[in-house]
C-alpha cells in the first residue's frame, strides 16, 4: 500500500493566543474524531447564534495542525536569536519612524514570551501530539518556507490550508495580503478568519460597511444599547487537536529557536540591553518600597486566574468607584495586556461577570451577588466596548492614525485661507514653529526619564519606564502634557508608550494618544489636562507622587490643627505637585537646590488652592474641585511661561486598565492599552 501524505493545516498565530474561546482551534478540533464536550461552563441566559462559519472550511481537508507564531522583524528586536552573535541580522532594527525607539521593550517582550511558552504547555498537555511552533523573520517569508520545504520529495507532508485570525493594523493587514498571495501561489487554501476577542461581533455590528462607523463613540455606544445583551457565547475549549506533522521544517538561518522559556527571554531582552538607559542620561530607577501594580505574567492561565480574582474579590463590581486609583493592583482590572495579546477575549470577561450578577459561581457572599448588573460591571463593559470602538477606528482610517495630523487631516483655512493645522515641535527638524530641535531633543529627553518638574507626569513616566505600566488617570495626563503642554509632536509620545507599555494595543494606543492631542476623534477639540489640578483630584495625599518621585519624600504635608492632630495642607501639596514652588530653604533642606528640573521645570502650571480668580479654565474653585467622575471639562488650565514659549506611546487601553484614555464624554477607562 502507498503510504498516505500527511494533509497539514497551517495555522499562523498573531494576537490570538490562546487556547480556549478560539475560533480556530475550535473549527480545527472538530475535525478530529476524538473531540470531546465543552469545557466552558454554559449558562441559560446566553445567547446561542447560527455559528455556521465554523464548518465552513472550504475546501481545507487536513490531518494535522501546525500552529506557528512568528516573531516579526519589523516588531520586535531578533538579532538575540542569531545562530552565532558574530552573524548580523538580515533584517533592520526593529524601531519606530519618528522617535527611533524599540518598537517592542522589554517589559512586552517578557509577557509575550510567557504567553507563547503558556499555550505552547497548554497544547502539550492536550496529550494529542499537538503544539506550537516559534519562528521569527517576517510572516511572508516564514510562510513561504515552509510552503517550499514541504513542496520538496523528500519532506513528509503537503499543506493543505494556511489559516489566520485577521487584525485590522495596518502592517497586519499588509502580511495577511502577502499571506494570501503566497498560498495562491503554491495553490493552498487561505482563510481569514474573524477576530473574534473583542466585545461585539463583527457580524452584529449595526452598520454594512466601516466607512458608516460614527466618528463620535457615544453615538456608536447608544446604536448598540443595551450592551449586556450584545456579546456572543464563548466557544468550547478543545479536548483534542489534530497532531503536530511528523517532520517539521527548521528555522531558517541565522537564527535559532531557544528550547526554554528563560532561553527565549533572553534572546528577546539581550539586544535591547545594549543601551539599558534607552539614551537616557539619567534613567529611571526603582524606588525602593515601590511595588508594580502590574505584576502580572503572561499568558491564559493567568488571564483566567485574574479574572477570577476580580470576580471573587468584587474588584470587578467596584470598579467604576476605583478606576482613576494610580497605586495598588485592584483599582483598575489590569486585564488590558491579556486582551492585547489575545489570551483572554472581552466575552470571556463578559461572561465571568454574568455569572457573578446571575447568582452562580464564585462570589456567592459579595454584595450584589446575584443581583444583576451593578455600577462597576456596567462600568467595565463600557470599556470594553471603547476598546471595539478603537480598533474600528483603526479599520476605518487606516494610516491616518499613524499620522501627525491625524484623523483630523483635512486641512481646514482660516479666514484668510491660511491652514490651520498645529505646528509641532519636532526631533530631527524645526516643526514651523520657531523650535530649536536640540532643544525639543532635551524636553523629550527629560520628558521620558521623569525630570519635567510636574510631579504627577514624572511619577508616570519613571513608574512606566520600570515597571512597563501606568495608569489610565496618569496616561491621559502625560499625553496632554507633552501634546499640549509642550507643544511637542504627539507620535513620539505614542511610539515611547509603544515601546515600554505591557499592554500595548496599537488601536488603542494611537487611537488614544490622538484623542488626547486634539486630532483624534474627539468631537469635542482643544481639552487640556492641568496636571496640578489633576494630582490634587486623584493624589490627594501626594502618596503616588512620592512613591515613584522619592526626591520629593522628605516634603511635610500635613499641618497641626489640634493636640495630636494632623490635616493635609493643600498648600504644601503644591511644592510636591511642582517642585519649583518649594521655597530655597525646603529646596536645600531636600538636597534639591540647583537642581536642574527642580529649578527649570518644562512647564509652569498655572493653578492655585484657595479663592482663584479667573484662571484659563474660566471658573474660580475653592480648594482645587474634586475627584471622580468623566475626565470630560476637567483641568483646561494651560502652562505658563516656559512651558509656552519653550521646550521648557500607539496605546491606550480601554479594559480594566486599558485604560483607554480619555474619554469622550463619559470617556472610557479600562481597556485599551490600559483600559482594562
Amino acid at each position: 500500500m502507498s503510504k498516505v501524505q500527511p494533509r497539514i493545516l497551517l495555522y499562523i498565530l498573531r494576537r490570538d493566543i490562546r487556547l480556549s474561546d478560539n475560533p480556530i482551534f475550535h473549527a480545527a478540533s472538530l475535525k478530529t474524531s476524538r473531540s470531546k464536550p465543552s469545557t466552558t461552563p454554559t449558562s441559560p441566559d446566553r445567547r446561542h447564534r447560527d455559528d455556521s462559519l465554523f464548518s465552513a472550511y472550504g475546501d481545507t481537508s487536513f490531518t494535522h495542525l501546525l500552529p506557528v507564531y512568528v516573531f516579526s522583524a519589523n516588531q520586535i528586536e531578533i538579532s538575540g536569536f542569531l545562530s552565532n552573535q558574530s552573524e548580523t541580522s538580515p533584517y533592520p532594527e526593529a524601531r519606530s519612524d519618528v522617535a527611533r525607539v524599540w518598537r517592542t521593550g522589554p517589559h512586552r517582550a517578557k509577557f509575550i514570551a510567557q504567553g507563547l511558552w503558556s499555550l505552547k504547555e497548554r497544547l502539550q498537555e492536550l496529550n494529542c501530539g499537538s503544539g506550537l511552533e516559534l519562528r521569527v523573520g517576517r510572516v511572508r517569508e516564514v510562510v513561504s518556507n515552509i510552503l517550499d520545504w514541504y513542496s520538496k520529495d523528500e519532506n513528509d507532508g503537503e499543506i493543505s490550508g494556511v489559516w489566520m485570525t485577521d487584525d485590522d493594523g495596518t502592517e497586519e493587514k499588509e502580511d495577511e495580503r502577502l499571506v494570501k498571495k503566497v498560498a495562491e501561489q503554491h495553490d493552498v487554501d487561505f482563510k481569514l478568519w474573524k477576530d473574534e476577542k473583542f466585545y461585539i461581533d463583527d457580524r452584529d455590528l449595526p452598520y454594512k460597511h466601516i466607512s458608516e462607523l460614527s466618528g463620535v463613540y457615544t453615538t456608536y455606544r447608544k446604536g448598540l444599547e443595551p450592551l449586556r445583551d450584545r456579546p456572543r457565547a464563548c466557544l468550547p475549549t478543545p479536548t483534542h487537536l489534530p497532531p503536530l506533522p511528523p517532520h517539521i521544517p527548521p528555522q531558517e538561518q541565522p537564527f535559532s529557536i531557544p528550547s526554554s522559556l528563560d532561553e527565549l527571554k533572553k534572546v528577546l531582552i539581550t539586544p535591547l540591553e545594549k543601551d539599558p538607559t534607552y539614551t537616557l542620561t539619567e534613567p529611571p530607577k526603582w524606588p525602593t518600597d515601590v511595588q508594580s501594580a502590574h505584576p502580572f505574567s503572561g499568558g491564559e492561565n493567568s488571564a483566567q486566574n485574574r479574572l477570577s480574582h476580580l470576580i471573587s474579590s468584587g474588584a470587578m463590581s467596584s470598579y467604576k468607584a476605583t478606576r482613576n486609583g494610580m497605586l495598588g493592583l485592584d483599582f483598575s482590572t489590569k486585564l488590558s495586556a491579556f486582551l492585547a495579546q489575545g489570551h483572554l477575549t472581552a466575552r470571556q470577561i463578559h461572561w465571568a461577570m454574568s455569572e457573578f450578577e446571575a447568582g452562580r459561581g464564585p462570589g456567592r457572599c459579595l454584595e450584589g451577588y446575584g443581583k444583576g448588573e451593578n455600577e462597576g460591571t456596567a462600568a467595565v463593559r463600557f470599556e470594553l466596548l471603547w476598546r471595539d470602538y478603537m480598533r474600528l477606528c483603526l479599520r476605518k482610517y487606516g494610516y491616518k492614525m499613524f499620522s501627525l495630523n491625524g484623523i483630523q487631516s483635512c486641512d481646514k483655512k482660516g479666514q484668510n485661507g491660511e491652514s490651520q493645522k498645529k505646528r509641532w515641535k519636532q526631533l530631527h527638524k524645526s516643526g514651523g514653529a520657531g523650535d530649536d530641535p536640540n532643544k525639543t531633543l532635551e524636553a523629550y529627553s527629560r520628558f521620558r526619564s521623569g525630570r519635567t518638574g510636574v510631579g504627577l507626569i514624572d511619577a508616570s513616566n519613571r513608574e512606566l519606564f520600570v515597571t512597563g505600566y501606568t495608569s489610565n488617570r496618569a496616561r491621559q495626563n502625560v499625553a496632554s502634557f507633552l501634546s499640549s503642554h509642550l507643544n511637542i509632536d504627539w507620535r513620539i509620545g505614542a511610539e515611547w508608550y509603544e515601546c515600554f507599555l505591557i499592554d500595548y494595543d496599537v488601536a488603542s494606543n494611537w487611537g488614544n494618544w490622538q484623542y488626547v492631542a486634539g486630532v483624534g476623534n474627539d468631537p469635542r477639540q482643544g481639552r487640556v489636562f492641568n496636571p496640578v489640578k489633576q494630582a490634587l483630584d486623584y493624589d490627594k495625599h501626594g502618596e503616588y507622587i512620592k512613591s515613584w518621585v522619592p526626591e520629593l519624600r522628605g516634603i511635610k504635608l500635613t499641618r497641626t490643627i489640634g493636640p495630636g492632630r494632623e490635616e493635609v495642607d493643600q498648600q504644601k501639596l503644591m511644592g510636591l505637585y511642582q517642585p519649583w514652588k518649594l521655597s530655597d530653604w525646603e529646596k536645600d533642606n531636600l538636597g534639591l537646590k540647583g537642581v536642574e528640573w527642580v529649578e527649570q521645570p518644562l512647564a509652569r502650571i498655572n493653578f492655585q488652592v484657595g479663592r482663584v480668580r479667573g484662571g484659563h479654565d474660566g471658573r474660580s474653585k475653592r480648594g482645587g474641585g474634586g475627584g471622580g467622575g468623566s475626565w470630560r471639562g476637567r483641568g483646561r488650565g494651560q502652562s505658563q511661561g516656559q512651558g509656552q514659549g519653550q521646550c521648557s506611546e500607539r496605546n491606550f487601553k480601554r479594559t480594566g486598565d486599558a485604560e483607554k484614555w480619555p474619554r469622550k464624554e463619559e470617556g472610557p477607562t479600562i481597556v485599551s492599552s490600559e483600559r482594562t
